[in-house]
């Protein structure tokens, strides 16, 4: 009689069974699953901007300008700008600002101004967006 000798297989059957009822049971709980839809803003709905209104213009490099309604635009460090706007909110409670940001700046800039404006407890803090063409 011969010797046996012995086989160093893996057996994969085991595991083509549990990878197909994996995919049987994918394939039928996939069509149950909701996806959900959510309703994003469009600019076009903005609502217009007040008639007059300090705006701020947040530019590349940490730049700003005030613009103020009737005037001239001229450069502000971070620290003057919330001084200028509330000495013009002393005058005029009512006066909105609005915060514009170039295009090329990044979004945490002009987050930055707002933060600023708002721990400085100014009132009516808004965005400027441009209008979407129809």
């Amino acid at each position: 009689m011969r010797p046996r000798r012995l086989k160093n297989e893996i057996n994969v059957v085991p595991y083509i069974d549990v990878m197909l009822v994996l995919l049987v049971i994918f394939m039928v709980t996939a069509p149950m699953m909701t996806t959900a839809s959510i309703d994003l803003p469009s600019v076009g709905k903005a609502a217009q901007p007040p008639a007059e209104a300090l705006q701020v213009i947040v530019r590349t490099g940490d730049r700003l300008s005030l613009l103020v309604p009737g005037g001239s635009e001229r450069k502000v460090s971070p620290s003057e700008l919330s001084e200028a706007i509330l000495a013009a909110q002393e005058k005029n409670p009512e006066l909105a600002v609005v915060i514009a940001g170039d295009p090329k700046v990044r979004y945490e800039a002009v987050l930055k101004v707002m933060d600023e404006l708002q721990n400085k407890q100014v009132k009516r803090i808004g965005l400027l967006v441009q209008l979407a063409d129809k």
